[in-house]
């Protein structure tokens, strides 16, 4: 009996061997990879840098050096409601990853019962069969084909793409705040401006009504003052209500109620580089946190392929029962028991269940790869657009700047020839609506000037920091 008991320990040593080796195996799959081969410029005339440097890896604070905006973006990555929902995504995955981290180890589990059961077999004897026990088992399957360690990389990679996907929201977030920060300075500037233009229009209607009364010009010209002031005023609720609208938008983003915007009064007039940082476009792939998103995303749709191949074979549990078992309370402690067993549970005939799973997930995983390539496209089209933009709002600037200056001395030179009845006052009227239009044309390239930088640093990858990552989120990326 010794002899057998040692041969039969023997045999569980080594069929235990066996299981940890084969366990240490993983079936591959083999999958076409994704096509990232990229141009070597972005734009073959662009004078920029085209090393691996790039504008993208400034922090946002840096290129947006207005207080007032970098109040309003601090507030965005701080309250974004959007951003909420992602770091809690985060925490969710990263509470599953650990779920399908831990398949890959033992279970223990714990039972302490008592029961009493009457047999009474026949009806001559009725008798009371009690039992007491205290258990505890041990589970475990072991992972021959991978299976347990695709679904725990699978778990992985959605944890980083939603990691990646948070920070592709925050490069968004600062963008879209930075640049509807410019348009609100901007519509200010332009209220500015018409409340600047209906004051001189009053005045030049006072001047003509005082030429009129005083018989030196026709009423004509009065009433042409009088409708060019009118309107002008038309302007301003129109104005009031696009700042209205887009306080609101900004305070939307902000994760905040409607209400007014700290702003500067008038962004400062700035010239664009002419030379800046773009790197090469395979930095992109590094740079942009949706890119980065969608790989881990790609790489998910690899590791689902994994666990439907691997799930059409055969699963190995083995299961391990020790404690105590006795029918008498009092020899509780004196009757140790144990269990031992190893099951194999293998798909025979699923009409096909198990086969049509490893298809889908292969067309799943094709898709995946276009959805990636698409991504890389996408971003290298918009960095190239962003750049052509850049290059030619410097220039439309400087001709708004040029027309302004020259209706404003036309303008001025009407206004004294009209005074000293050189011309009539639809010259004037002319002048005055052509230094409008100017003066509305030159805000409008300033703010032009402004978006055109940051839809370059946003197209690069810029405009994402893990100092902007709540501290919730941050450990949860430490524990992985």
């Amino acid at each position: 009996m010794v002899k057998q008991s040692r041969l039969t320990e023997y045999i569980l040593a080594i069929c235990g061997g066996l299981v940890l080796l084969l366990s240490g195996c993983r079936v591959g799959v083999n999958l076409p990879h994704a096509d990232t081969v990229m141009p070597d410029r972005y734009v073959e005339s662009w004078n920029g840098s085209a090393d691996t440097l790039t504008m993208a890896d400034y922090s946002w604070w840096e290129i947006y050096g207005d207080t007032a905006l970098q109040a309003v973006i601090d507030a965005t990555l701080r309250n974004n409601r959007d951003l909420a929902v992602a770091r809690a995504r985060i925490k969710e995955l990263a509470a599953m990853k650990r779920v399908a981290s831990a398949a890959l180890l033992p279970s223990v589990s714990g039972q302490a019962y008592g029961q009493r059961e009457t047999l009474n077999y026949g009806g001559d004897s009725h008798k009371g069969d009690p039992e007491f026990g205290l258990k505890a088992t041990v589970s475990w399957e072991a992972d021959l084909w991978g299976n347990l360690r695709y679904a725990s990389d699978k778990s992985a990679s959605e944890l980083r793409a939603a990691i990646w996907s948070e920070r592709a929201l925050q490069m968004s977030l600062v963008a879209e705040a930075a640049k509807s920060y410019f348009e609100l300075v901007a519509l200010h500037t332009e209220l500015a401006i018409v409340k600047s233009t209906l004051a001189a229009r009053r005045e030049s209607e006072r001047i003509a009504k005082l030429r009129y009364e005083g018989g030196l010009t026709a009423e004509t010209s009065y009433l042409q003052a009088k409708t060019e002031t009118a309107r002008t005023a038309t302007y301003l609720p129109r104005l009031e209500q696009r700042i209205a609208a887009m306080e609101n938008n900004i305070s939307t983003i902000m994760g905040e109620y409607p209400s007014g915007i700290v702003h500067a009064d008038r962004t400062a007039d700035f010239s664009l580089p002419e030379r800046l940082p773009v790197g090469m476009p395979s930095t992109l792939l590094r740079q942009r946190p949706d890119i980065r998103a969608e790989e881990e995303r790609l790489k998910s749709a690899y590791a689902q392929v994994g666990v439907a191949y691997t799930d059409r074979f055969p699963r190995l549990t083995l299961t391990a029962t020790g404690g105590l078992e006795n029918e008498e309370l009092g020899h509780f402690l004196k009757s140790p028991m144990s269990f031992l067993s190893a099951g194999l549970l293998g798909p025979i005939f699923d009409w096909g269940k198990r086969q049509g799973a490893y298809r889908a997930a292969q067309a799943a995983y094709e898709g995946a790869v276009s959805r990636y390539e698409g991504v890389v496209i996408n971003a290298f089209s918009e960095v190239r657009t962003a750049i052509s933009n850049y290059t030619k709002v410097q220039e439309s600037y400087d001709s708004w700047a040029a027309l302004e200056r020259d209706a404003k001395a036309t303008m001025e030179l009407a206004q004294v020839q009209y005074i000293n009845g050189a011309v009539g006052y639809l010259n004037v009227l002319d002048a005055q609506r052509s230094y409008f239009d100017a003066r509305v044309g030159l805000s409008n390239a300033m703010r032009d000037k402004q978006t055109a930088l940051a839809d370059l640093y946003l197209a690069l990858g810029g405009g994402w920091s893990d100092n902007a990552t709540s501290v919730d989120v941050k450990e949860e990326q430490a524990k992985q």
